[in-house]
């Protein structure tokens, strides 16, 4: 049923007269189906997997002593590496290796994905020991200051895995993060979602014991309404894809005005080409998912500001769409930067 609702939709945008944008997210459109065995598929992105960070690796709980810990560490996996700023948990540098693995979205290249991701803690500092747990292919970092802690979580895997970073403020308040992508890699407005905008996508699956289950989240129909979707790709690699991803976090809306051309759903779209600032509620996050995951159709992260884990709510139940590549430049936002930005 939803693969005939997608056909058509892109079936009745093509009639209306569109040039390699229609024909691009037709191809890519055409194969929508449920993802199969995404359990399977998450763990073999993760395969060998594993962190090295502050001279420590291998399964582990431990606190490193914050006189041992210099002005930046470098957390290495096997597939994704990134730099934390030790007084602000701002991260720098965050890249995929292009380590060899069959859900690889890199070509086999290191590939930079975000120039930083920065806090802005108005003149607070992260100043105690770390606490670092390392499991296998993840790793929870987590340090505090006076008036602040911040958590990062993290998955080493080829496709991205869950990262996400949590600050927390003794007074309550919010605080901004400002994200900047790595040169060459730029936000767009996906056409493959565009197309479908307003159309209630199932989200569901069945457990192996016969079980019918919905992603959390989703209409009581199990159902997902389509709205628009931001994602960032690059133009060296077809299956390089991600997206913001916020929990208890607002984007704060800048003068990037884009308007998105598209027969069926034209619209404007405020959002610059390689940046994104956002604000976060006190135990709220602010990651990113990447490949498939970044292209599915599935509820928005539950709201959380206490106690959260780093999770995949959908576990293969939601139907992913894709993204055209080349992504075509009427979709990419512009300009790359808002007036008056200084990258922090």
């Amino acid at each position: 049923m939803i693969e005939r609702e997608v056909q058509e939709a892109v079936a009745r945008t093509g009639k209306r007269g569109r040039s390699g944008l229609v024909a691009a997210a037709a191809v890519c459109l055409a194969g929508v189906a449920l993802m199969p065995s995404g359990a399977f598929a998450a763990s073999a992105a993760c395969d060998g997997g594993g962190f090295t960070l502050l001279g420590l690796s291998g399964d582990r709980r431990t606190v490193v002593g914050a006189s041992s810990v210099g002005s930046t560490f470098v957390v290495q996996g096997r597939y994704t590496q990134f730099t934390v700023d030790s007084s602000t948990f701002g991260i720098r540098d965050w890249t995929l290796t292009g380590a060899p693995n069959p859900r690889d979205i890199t070509g086999g290249k290191p590939t930079p994905v975000f120039a930083s991701k920065i806090p802005d803690h108005r003149g607070l500092s992260l100043t105690s020991d770390i606490s670092v747990r390392i499991d296998r292919q993840k790793v929870v970092i987590e340090r505090t200051g006076f008036g602040l802690s911040m958590k990062i979580q993290a998955n080493d895997c080829a496709e991205g895995g869950i990262f996400q970073v949590e600050p927390a403020r003794a007074d309550g308040t919010a605080t901004v993060f400002t994200h900047v992508l790595a040169e060459g890699v730029f936000y767009f407005d996906n056409p493959n979602v565009r197309a479908l905008l307003g159309l209630n996508i199932p989200c569901s699956g069945i457990l192996p014991d016969g079980t019918p289950v919905v992603c959390d989240g989703a209409n009581p129909d199990g159902t997902v309404t389509v709205t628009q979707r931001t994602n960032f790709a690059n133009d060296v690699a077809s299956k390089f894809v991600g997206r913001d991803s916020p929990q208890a976090a607002t984007r704060i809306v800048k003068d990037c005005t884009n308007n998105i051309p598209n027969p069926l759903h034209p619209g404007t779209v405020s959002h610059c080409g390689g940046v994104s600032q956002w604000s976060v509620e006190t135990g709220g996050r602010m990651g990113q998912v990447m490949g498939e995951d970044a292209t599915e159709i599935a509820p928005a992260a539950k709201r959380c500001t206490s106690g959260c884990t780093a999770q995949d709510q959908v576990q293969g139940k939601a139907v992913v769409v894709g993204f055209p590549f080349p992504v075509p430049d009427e979709v990419r936002f512009n300009p790359r930067f808002f007036p008056g930005f200084a990258a922090p």
